[in-house]
């Protein structure tokens, strides 16, 4: 049985800090547009002295519960911190993903549920652009990838008592 593999996407947690903010409000906007239904969960506007964690949590948190039909997008200068962040909650597998291919074997492979942008380091076609094969890319259910997925569920069962 794939893990995840027949989720029908109704929402997206999105958040970002100050360094992301004008990337996220631009994914935002193409996300609506496109039909998906989005939970900013913010920065809510650029605020310089804002902290990462502080969005990365909150997204983490809302999706973690609604992993049957949510995502998660979350966007900061390197990526890194949020990224660390949101890994902290069990059943999210986060990715940094700074092109395409990459963001596509986090689906394929890892089945990821959170995707993380390097604002730094993204244009927003680009950005707009990975999102869109991240959306539609889907776990291949290959069983070296379950089996994977498995060690890693077993590894959060064994740390998050």
């Amino acid at each position: 049985m794939a893990a995840d593999c027949a989720i029908i996407v109704t929402m997206i947690y999105l958040a970002a800090d100050h360094r992301g903010f004008a990337l996220k409000e631009a994914i935002k906007a193409w996300l609506l547009e496109t039909g998906y239904e989005v939970k900013d969960m913010g920065a809510p506007e650029l605020d310089i002295p804002d902290d990462y964690p502080d969005f990365a949590q909150a997204a983490a948190e809302a999706l973690a519960k609604d992993f049957d039909h949510g995502k998660a997008i979350l966007i900061c200068g390197s990526g890194h911190g949020m990224d660390m962040v949101a890994n902290k909650y069990k059943g999210v597998r986060a990715a940094l993903c700074f092109n395409i291919s990459v963001a596509k074997q986090s689906r394929e492979h890892e089945n990821a549920n959170v995707l993380v942008l390097p604002s730094d380091w993204l244009k927003e076609d680009q950005a707009v652009e990975i999102v869109r094969v991240w959306l539609n890319a889907e776990f291949d259910g290959a069983e070296r990838n379950e089996r994977r997925l498995g060690k890693i569920k077993e590894a959060e069962e064994n740390n998050f008592k």
